[in-house]
């Protein structure tokens, strides 16, 4: 298995990269070229420095591509070290991309090119964030690391729940808590029934996207934290983000509407089969129609119908999420220390 190390960002590899991604045990939107291109662009936002090294290993048996390990090199907790593309803030979900056939030969494989060439150059770690428990990544990188003399510790970071759709709205009503269910189809009814016009729209053409963009973050931003978190580089970060979400198809920017303004929204993407819910806002004007919880009905009500395999609320414990149905999942932090 050969390694090149990229230092700059691999154009010509896009086209191989999301096709090794669609073999990849982990094919999450966090993981395309374009994706973490763009967060390189940024840095996370401005999460990280400029002066942050790029660090993508990529490797082939013969002129096959078989993985890839985004990673880049930066100050973090005192220490030098490797940490994958698009950690730790705003990527919900990510890990190394390898075709299911390679991957513990390549994991091995990588610690052993990692060791011989960027250890021994004041690198401390290898530092992963936001990997999903249940990847065999994180079982992969224990073995092969603790064979080449690794110290490997793993860490829950946080809860990441999901709901498994059945493909109907009623039964996936009939699926959840009956009270909750009550309140769901209680909300969704007094909003129809009130004298205001009603209306769930979603962003569907390009000529739509930058202004649906700006009240969306407007939206976002009516949250103090939101507010705090929207800086300037996070902004720009959310633009180029929804933007090239929208080029490839997978963007999911929805709104209630109340009279005519928009009174709530979703941010999703709709990828492999599954709608990942990324952020949301509301405006407070309007609670009297319980806008953020109509809106969610009215979205797993689409998904249901549209065959979606799931609906992924990604990180975080907010109650709401467990209202709706929604069950845990566990995202870790895996650390490598030669020893």
């Amino acid at each position: 298995m050969e390694f090149t190390h990229y230092k700059t960002f691999p154009i010509e590899l896009k086209e191989e990269w999301n096709q090794l991604l669609s073999k990849s045990t982990n094919n999450v939107p966090f993981l395309r070229f374009e994706y973490l291109e763009d967060w390189w662009q940024t840095r996370g936002g401005g999460e990280w420095p400029q002066r942050a090294e790029l660090a993508i290993f990529a490797a082939r048996e013969g002129s096959e591509l078989v993985g890839i390990a985004p990673f880049f090199i930066t100050e973090h907790e005192g220490h030098k070290k490797l940490m994958l593309l698009g950690c730790i803030e705003i990527s919900d979900f990510l890990d190394l991309i390898v075709s299911v056939n390679h991957a513990q030969e390549f994991v091995s494989a990588l610690l052993s090119f990692v060791s011989t060439q960027f250890l021994s150059q004041g690198i401390h770690s290898l530092d992963l964030y936001n990997l999903l428990e249940d990847s065999p990544t994180v079982q992969q990188l224990f073995e092969a690391g603790k064979s080449a003399g690794f110290e490997v510790t793993k860490s829950v970071l946080q809860q990441a729940p999901f709901i498994t759709l059945p493909g109907d709205w009623e039964l996936y009503l009939e699926s959840i808590d009956k009270k909750q269910r009550h309140e769901i189809r209680r909300k969704m009814r007094r909003a129809a029934e009130s004298n205001a016009a009603i209306e769930v729209y979603f962003t569907a053409e390009q000529t739509k996207v930058e202004e649906d963009t700006q009240a969306f973050l407007g939206l976002m931003a009516q949250d103090p934290e939101k507010a705090a978190f929207l800086s300037p580089a996070m902004r720009e970060q959310f633009k180029i983000s929804i933007q090239r979400a929208y080029e490839n198809g997978w963007l999911q920017l929805a709104f209630l509407q109340v009279d005519g303004e928009k009174a709530a929204a979703y941010l999703n993407m709709d990828y492999q089969n599954r709608i990942w819910v990324y952020n949301s806002g509301l405006d407070r004007r309007f609670m009297e129609y319980s806008p953020g919880w109509v809106l969610l009905g009215h979205l797993l009500m689409w998904a249901n119908k549209n065959k979606r395999n799931a609906f992924d609320f990604m990180r975080g414990n907010e109650d709401y999420k467990y209202k709706f149905g929604a069950v845990d999942r566990l995202v870790c932090r895996v650390t490598l220390i030669k020893t």
